[in-house]
């Protein structure tokens, strides 16, 4: 477990980064206080019956709040780079060297929709702070993702777009030192409640043939499984893998899902939050602050010794 406070060029990186995040933040709440007094003045001569002037002095103050924050983008970007680049870096290497992150990379969408746990292929899409590396033989990555669909809705005064979440969350990729014959799939039996508007794509017909009933009765009430070659998912799922899954669903806040395909595992976290994103209205010398990703780095390389992927039961063919 990384421990922010042992560590001292970690907390040299924060206590620099700290003197630009103050100032940042100054600014942007001299920013943010404009555009409110610009508002605030523009409602408050308007209830007074002085529209014009108001609407003029407010769009003043709005207009010139609104410079204050653009001036002040480039710093923040910067700034939340840096962040990613050296706070959540230095955080990964303490864990294991061979850990990077880089925030602009991901995992890309004909991946993601490779996975085959989702049924629409996203009309919108985002992804960010790709993190790889190795736990002993394995070689394993994870990115956030942000996949929406659209869709168009007729109401009595036209058209309008809906955007729907497809996945949000972190997708996590190991290699299972196989080349699957097969595709195998492990979804969560409560689909409606747990994971919403989570099916599997429909890349081969699922029927009862698809299903497999496994020897532990546990993991047959929290997942269904479908595969293609019957066989090879016995071979995977064994009932130590199946435990190991359950241990790891029952650490997750919900349940996950996964797929083996090709020569890679999957697992899908449905998330409610960014993650790595650096903060600018809280001190980075709080030593809290980092505690719920630090958690998710520890938790997604965990993963692997926690399905002891380690351990090589076959070689590739």
């Amino acid at each position: 477990m990384v421990k922010i406070e042992n560590n001292v060029a970690l907390q040299n990186i924060l206590a620099t980064l700290e003197i630009e995040r103050t100032k940042i933040s100054s600014t942007q709440k001299k920013g943010y206080l404009f555009i409110g007094l610009g508002i605030a003045v523009a409602i408050g001569l308007s209830i007074w019956g002085i529209p014009v002037p108001g609407i003029i002095l407010g769009l003043f103050g709005a207009v010139y709040g609104g410079i204050i924050l653009y001036k002040i983008s480039d710093e923040l970007s910067a700034y939340k780079e840096a962040f990613k680049i050296q706070v959540i870096a230095a955080a990964l290497k303490s864990l294991d060297n061979s850990l990077i992150i880089e925030p602009k990379g991901g995992i890309y969408a004909p991946e993601f929709v490779g996975t085959q746990l989702f049924s629409e292929e996203p009309d919108r899409y985002h992804t960010e702070d790709l993190v790889s590396g190795h736990a002993g033989k394995t070689r394993f990555y994870f990115a956030e993702i942000h996949a929406e669909y659209k869709r168009e809705v007729q109401t009595k005064n036209g058209t309008r777009t809906e955007w729907n979440d497809i996945f949000k969350g972190i997708i996590f990729a190991a290699d299972f030192n196989k080349n699957f014959n097969g595709v195998t799939l492990v979804k969560p039996k409560d689909l409606f409640g747990t994971m919403g508007a989570w099916f599997s794509k429909n890349l081969f017909s699922f029927s009862d043939k698809n299903v497999i009933n496994l020897e532990s009765l546990e993991f047959d009430k929290t997942f269904i499984t479908h595969s293609t070659d019957q066989v090879e998912a016995r071979y995977i799922l064994t009932p130590a893998m199946m435990e190991r899954i359950l241990t790891l669903n029952k650490n997750s806040r919900n349940t996950v899902s996964l797929s083996f395909i090709d020569s890679r595992m999957y697992i899908a976290f449905p998330l409610n939050r960014n993650y790595f994103e650096a903060p600018v209205f809280k001190s980075l010398l709080n030593p809290e602050l980092l505690n719920q990703d630090i958690a998710v780095i520890n938790f997604m390389y965990d993963i692997v010794p926690e399905l002891d992927l380690n351990t090589r039961i076959w070689g590739k063919n």
